[in-house]
């Protein structure tokens, strides 16, 4: 396990500011109160085989006592690196995109399962959508009952949501908790 290069640290940062946008500080600036430490330390990405881990200070000290080959995960999974380089943020970040989510997508009770099998949110399907969204933003997907079912990106801005037909495509599916049982031999 080992700190992200300035290069992998930029894509990562990119990544996640599409999503919570100034809420960045928030993420970076948590305090941890794990371990036996008085003073709270603070969180931190590290790299683990192309998979980029969101973990506490303390946590990294005491996981060095094993060996790269037998670590197998260490705290949170935000994303990976794919062959190419590109980072591609995983279902295990959701929790961390949704507290601090600078555009949000609620869906109606009927389209959430559409969602969670993989499939795009369609404006029939849209209950509720915050302001000043545009194509391109990163978009947390909620239930109507506030539960983070996944993220995605904007197809449309919110005010072209509005005149859009209902089988128009308002988010790009790029994540969702149905992978838990969709993917769960890569996970």
């Amino acid at each position: 396990m080992r700190t992200l290069d300035e290069q992998e640290t930029t894509a990562v940062f990119e990544k996640l500011f599409k999503f919570v946008g100034n809420n960045l500080k928030n993420i970076v600036d948590n305090p941890s109160y794990e371990g036996v430490e008085p003073n709270p330390g603070r969180y931190c990405f590290r790299l683990q085989k192309n998979r980029v881990y969101y973990v506490s200070e303390s946590l990294v000290k005491r996981a060095t006592n094993i060996s790269r080959e037998k670590l197998i995960s260490l705290g949170i999974q935000i994303g990976k690196f794919t062959h190419h380089g590109s980072f591609h943020l995983t279902i295990h970040s959701l929790n961390i995109l949704a507290a601090n989510a600078k555009h949000k997508v609620w869906l109606k009770p009927t389209s959430e399962m559409s969602f969670l099998y993989g499939n795009h949110v369609l404006k029939g399907g849209l209950g509720r959508i915050t302001e000043n969204i545009n194509p391109g933003d990163g978009v947390v997907v909620f239930s109507m009952s506030d539960i983070p079912l996944g993220f995605g990106i904007a197809a449309k801005s919110a005010t072209d949501c509005r005149k859009l037909d209902p089988n128009g495509i308002v988010v790009l599916h790029q994540g969702d908790i149905g992978e838990y049982l969709r993917m769960e031999d890569e996970i």
